[in-house]
């Protein structure tokens, strides 16, 4: 279970492998029993450096914090956090419990952990691990039942999981309408995510979308999560009303920049414009988990590139995606039809 929606993660884990013994290692020195060491300048300095992308800066500065102050359950927090943006599922988890053996009482800590145990889940194929997410979600629900992305996280998982893992379909419903019951734009979402992963119905999705859009809701993910289903069904102008709404709110938000790429695309027009929102997006944005990958931007100009008969360089981008991504099936579908035209 990933959560919805620096440019080389490889890159970025060889930048923190070093200091992930040192992270998982006790503490040494600093503050000890009730002498708690006031630390908050370099959590600040590190929830910056997260929100840049910086997350082996990250890691360093939360260590550093530890150090002094071993009885925040916060720096474990954003540590997990950090660990978990370059794939290091195992370290995160060990963060994100040593959060909750400090402070138990936090929904977002319980959240996070079981999204660490899905991915962990999901990349070790593990049944075991993944019951541990549900676990997770369920205690930030109960913690905090007005917590709507836990609430979208157990959702997820009951439309996704097998039943023999805890997956179960009657529980997602519970969900989604316990969502609606506290958030319209965000039960609509919800609703959508039902109506494409258990109904398997498209138009009634396409329906919940366009009430979001009614809604005007003033969370920027709300928009983002519609344009990529707009983006998916090439509908332009439902796509244009999402960007439009998102920008209103976010004014120079990336991620517009990065659907007026998608939309530039899809609309067979402006294509210089295009491949520039979609660089633009590459270079000023970090790659992570709840926004749109930079394997996805990556895919889009593959796309404009093959629509301008630019085969070689179609081909670069897609490549590029699935070096990010290996997961990305779109860019290999068409990677493997553009190397079989040419040969």
């Amino acid at each position: 279970m990933k959560p919805r929606c620096g440019a080389n993660a490889r890159i970025r884990v060889i930048a923190v492998a070093a200091l992930l013994i040192v992270v998982l290692s006790p503490a040494r020195g600093g503050a000890r029993g009730g002498n708690a060491v006031d630390v908050s300048g370099l959590v600040d300095a590190a929830r910056q450096q997260f929100e840049q992308g910086q997350y082996g800066a990250a890691v360093a500065t939360l260590q550093s914090a530890q150090s002094q102050n071993p009885a925040s359950a916060e720096i474990y927090y954003w540590m997990g956090r950090a660990l978990f943006e370059i794939h290091e599922y195992d370290a995160a988890i060990t963060q994100f419990q040593k959060a909750i053996s400090l402070s138990a009482n936090v929904s977002m800590y319980h959240q996070w952990l079981g999204r660490a145990y899905g991915s962990k889940a999901d990349r070790d194929k593990s049944f075991f691990v993944a019951r541990n997410a549900k676990g997770q979600f369920e205690a930030a629900v109960k913690l905090d039942p007005a917590n709507v992305a836990a609430r979208r996280d157990l959702a997820d998982y009951c439309m996704q999981a097998p039943w023999i893992v805890g997956g179960n379909k009657d529980e997602a419903l519970a969900q989604v309408n316990a969502i609606s019951a506290i958030n319209a734009a965000a039960g609509h979402l919800a609703r959508a995510e039902y109506d494409l992963n258990v109904l398997k119905n498209s138009q009634k999705a396409d329906s919940e979308y366009r009430e979001v859009l009614a809604e005007q809701p003033p969370e920027a993910e709300a928009y983002l999560e519609t344009a990529a289903f707009f983006a998916a069904q090439k509908e332009l102008p439902e796509l244009k009303s999402a960007i439009d709404g998102m920008e209103k709110l976010y004014l120079g938000d990336p991620r517009v920049t990065f659907y007026r790429g998608v939309y530039g695309v899809l609309s067979n027009a402006q294509f210089d414009n295009a491949e520039e929102e979609l660089k633009s997006y590459l270079a000023r944005t970090p790659d992570r988990s709840d926004w749109p990958s930079h394997s996805l931007a990556r895919d889009w100009l593959g796309r404009l590139y093959e629509q301008q008969g630019k085969a070689l360089q179609a081909a670069e981008q897609y490549r590029a995606a699935l070096q990010l991504n290996p997961e990305n099936q779109d860019a290999r579908v068409r990677l493997q039809r553009l190397e079989k035209a040419v040969r």
